[in-house]
């Protein structure tokens, strides 16, 4: 297996476990606090503090995962994985970190941390689309 496609299935394994760890927080909730398990805003505005922050570090992974993963899968699919391949486990690490950042904090420090490995993935997602493009 590539690294692209390991890249690819570490991104939604990655997902996978930070709805898994927003599931047993709010299992966790329904359980000790007595809440309805259909009483949770979506937006995690109603767990405050880790419960918040990993809600959101879940939807940045959801609303990304679409336009990396389908770089990713065009690589794939063209066999153009030798693009792809060398910064792949970088990105996939930006990634991750980014995540963690976002479970840590939010002040203004770590957003702009959480901002820089964001930034790593955009910058590789654009040489990847140049490269993939032929422009290089």
């Amino acid at each position: 297996m590539s690294s692209t496609e390991i890249t690819l299935l570490g991104l939604v394994l990655w997902g996978v476990l930070l709805v898994l760890s927003l599931g047993a927080l709010r299992s966790m909730a329904v359980l000790t606090e007595g809440r309805a398990a259909n009483s949770f805003d979506p937006s995690g505005n109603d767990l405050g503090g880790l419960g918040k922050r990993l809600t959101r570090a879940h939807a940045n992974c959801y609303e990304f995962l679409p336009i990396a993963g389908l770089v990713l899968l065009y690589a794939i699919a063209t066999e153009q994985t030798a693009v792809t391949n060398g910064l792949a486990f970088v990105f996939f690490g930006a990634r991750i970190a980014q995540s963690l950042v976002h479970m840590i904090s939010t002040s203004s420090t770590f957003v702009l941390v959480r901002f820089g490995f964001f930034g790593i993935q955009l910058v590789i997602l654009i040489f990847w689309l140049l490269s993939l493009l032929n422009f290089f």
